[in-house]
């Protein structure tokens, strides 16, 4: 079995700069699969890792999403809001308490036992972030409030309660483009925690 921290030696790390994330240029040297090393350069943008949640409501067939402004897709082209599962930062949280709080003030939802399906990277040429997804159980019963965000954070939320049919014709028609959500509504269908 290949030691990988063998094949990686860090020269040099420059802070580029240090906003709502860090960004970095790294230099460091890779040991190729034939023995020879070959220096690279990449940068890797840190801003922590992240939690994200799909509640499901299998008595009802539902799942529970929000729409919300995106700068950085809207400056791709895409100029609708995007169609996400609930997600934040962990901060000083762990990823349990951190997608409780996010439930709470994005849906308006008490989640009581929320399950972690995988933590994957998701954009690993450059983002170090890994994000703990989560699905939980839901019902009516477990709405403690409004949702919608917080306004000094930015976030102007629009709750969504949606058929799990629709959400699957979202994501065939490209309504639902956000890759977390994709990986959480496709896990909810493999899993067969809903049905069409």
């Amino acid at each position: 079995m290949t030691d990988w921290n063998d094949r990686v030696r860090e020269r040099e790390r420059i802070l580029l700069s240090d906003s709502w994330g860090r960004l970095y240029k790294n230099i460091f040297d890779y040991r190729r699969s034939d023995g020879s090393w070959q220096t690279q350069t990449r940068e890797t943008y840190d801003r922590g890792d992240g939690a994200a949640v799909l509640p499901y409501d299998p008595d009802r067939g539902t799942l529970l999403l929000i729409r919300q402004f995106r700068y950085p897709a809207w400056v791709r082209g895409h100029h609708e809001p995007l169609v996400e599962v609930c997600a934040g930062l962990l901060d000083a949280d762990d990823p349990f308490t951190c997608i409780r709080k996010e439930a709470e003030e994005e849906l308006g939802v008490t989640l009581e036992a929320p399950v972690r399906v995988m933590i994957p990277f998701m954009s690993p040429g450059s983002v170090v972030e890994q994000l703990h997804l989560f699905v939980a159980r839901y019902s009516p019963r477990d709405r403690t409030g409004d949702g919608g965000g917080h306004k000094n954070e930015g976030e102007d939320i629009e709750v969504l309660e949606l058929p799990f049919a629709e959400a699957l014709a979202m994501i065939d028609d490209g309504r639902i483009c956000d890759a977390k959500t994709i990986l959480l509504i496709q896990h909810v269908a493999l899993k067969g925690l809903l049905r069409p």
